[in-house]
């Protein structure tokens, strides 16, 4: 009992009486967040007081390894294991702190949770079977890699989600850590219970100094550290528990970050279709704020959701077989309800979303092949008027309305060749228009060609295939395709054939439509393409 209360109380005193000096050398030398659009703090504020968490820590449990008691005979059992979780902690650590001081890319990051939760599986530390008394028994196999790789990213990654407001990681990883100890007591897991105990400690100090209003932020690399130490110390748990019970323990008590997560990544990827390491203001703690809640009442909430999601997480120690299961689902529930209820769940734009994204991936890919076929088509083209009509095949499988060559000789001479679709539903307001110039081999003649096409429902459609139009037009002037000076029919525009859905000359303005995307000024010598 001597050796757990110093470690708790020693942490402690040691986070206390540590964070001024470190407050004070991230001053001096600009370590601070500054104030931003997404921050919630109005001056700046020192950012490196993960420091403090990790060597806190680290000066009261490594000392343990060292005690000739049966406390220190376990560690030096286990030092393999423990060696690789704080050695890989500290690593998390240190890319965390790069990030908050210089930046670092969010796949780099990615990377490097992924290597260092590799590393802690090679030690020994995995999720091998999923257990559940009498009533369910599963082995992983191979599985086991990916799925403990995936539970500690998940819980690394929550927790520095969830890093938004004053003291709210730090006060859910004290409730965390408080739940997973009493599990590793109840288990007689003596080291892990020492590592959480030193975690403990060092959160009690830190808090001190980070509730609101906070004197210093723990930045992405105390967020990393907290995350990936109880990721990992909650895997070598599972060792000597339930497998079920010993990773739905945390993971209920995580319950909050794991939930943001995986909203977030549904708000980000799908709902938005940006990045899931984009930056916004969707989180949990964001939505209280936006209700109205303060900082201290917006974390009083979570932390009131956290500990019923502990306590009752915590009673699966004791409760058996199907009572777990009943038990699991019951605070799943309760805590999918706070999150519809502040609106960070949004179940049915999400299945909206779905199905939009679904038809515009299958626009895409049909949009794609397209114009692989167009390329195709147009590098055959031996012509002007070979050129034109598969220029104008193309237009119409694209769903173009009007296609447009124009060439003008001078201020008076304007001759255009037009293509337009036989039944044209479309009102002036649903088409855009794009004109683009062409290089052509005359120097006194000016040439245009100027595509029309529905916006539909979709302006994002409608401008993908103007970005691939634009794309042949390119390739079309790279190889010359062009050079009307080159070729009979394409110097005089009336020996081009006139099929079904051409015309010649030029068309009333009034049939080209106001939304124009000029890709530069139009010539005051030349004439309107249509």
């Amino acid at each position: 009992m001597k050796t757990y209360c110093a470690v708790y109380f020693g942490s402690a005193l040691v986070a206390t009486f540590g964070m001024p000096i470190v407050t004070r050398l991230a001053k001096r030398f600009g370590l601070v967040d500054p104030p931003g659009v997404r921050k919630i703090h109005s001056a700046p504020v020192p950012r490196v007081g993960g420091v403090i968490l990790v060597v806190a820590m680290l000066a009261l449990t490594i000392p343990v390894f060292a005690l000739d008691n049966t406390i220190g005979e376990a560690f030096r059992k286990n030092q393999t294991q423990m060696a690789v979780l704080l050695v890989a902690s500290v690593f998390v650590f240190l890319v965390g702190l790069i990030d908050d001081l210089h930046g670092v890319r969010a796949l780099v990051k990615l990377a490097v949770l992924v290597g260092a939760a590799l590393a802690v599986c090679l030690s020994g530390a995995r999720i091998d079977s999923v257990t559940m008394g009498s009533l369910l028994s599963l082995e992983l196999g191979w599985l086991s890699w990916p799925a403990t790789i995936l539970w500690i990213v998940t819980v690394t990654v929550g927790l520095n989600f969830i890093d938004g407001l004053d003291g709210l990681a730090a006060g859910i990883s004290l409730i965390v850590c408080g739940v997973i100890t009493l599990m590793a007591f109840y288990t007689g897991q003596i080291v892990m219970a020492v590592l959480m105990l030193g975690m403990l400690g060092s959160l009690t100090g830190f808090l001190f100094f980070n509730f609101n209003p906070a004197k210093v932020f723990m930045g992405d690399g105390g967020s990393f550290f907290l995350g990936f130490v109880i990721s990992a110390g909650s895997v070598v748990c599972v060792a000597k528990a339930s497998t079920l019970v010993g990773i739905a323990v945390p993971a209920l008590a995580l319950g909050v970050p794991l939930l943001d997560t995986a909203f977030t990544v549904i708000r980000r990827g799908i709902l938005d279709r940006r990045s899931i390491f984009a930056a916004e203001r969707g989180h949990i703690h964001h939505r209280l704020l936006d209700m109205g809640l303060n900082q201290r009442r917006a974390v009083a909430v979570l932390y009131g959701a956290t500990l019923l999601a502990a306590g009752l997480g915590a009673a699966m120690l004791v409760i058996r077989d199907l009572g777990t299961v009943v038990l699991l689902v019951i605070v799943l529930a309760l805590l999918f309800c706070l999150f519809q209820l502040v609106g960070a769940a949004r179940l049915k734009e999400t299945f909206t979303a779905i199905k939009r994204n679904s038809v515009i991936a299958r626009l895409a890919k049909e949009e794609r092949q397209w114009f692989e076929d167009a390329q195709l088509h147009l590098h055959e083209a031996k012509s002007f008027n070979g050129l034109w009509n598969a220029a104008c095949s193309i237009a119409d499988k694209m769903g173009f309305e009007r296609l447009a060559l124009s060439q003008s000789m001078d201020a008076t001479t304007n001759r255009t060749l037009v293509w337009r679709r036989s039944s044209q539903g479309a009102t002036p307001r649903e088409i855009i228009t794009i004109s683009v110039p062409l290089r052509n081999g005359s120097p006194e003649a000016s040439v245009w060609i100027e595509a029309g096409l529905r916006a539909d429902d979709s302006l994002e459609t409608a401008g993908r295939r103007v970005m691939l139009f634009g794309r042949l037009v390119d390739e079309w002037m790279e190889a010359n395709l062009f050079d009307m000076a080159g070729d009979p029919a394409a110097a005089q525009f009336g020996t081009a054939p006139e099929g079904p859905g051409f015309a010649r000359g030029s068309p009333p303005r009034s049939e080209v439509p106001d939304q124009r995307a000029d890709l530069r000024p139009r010539p005051s010598a030349g004439g309107e393409a249509g």
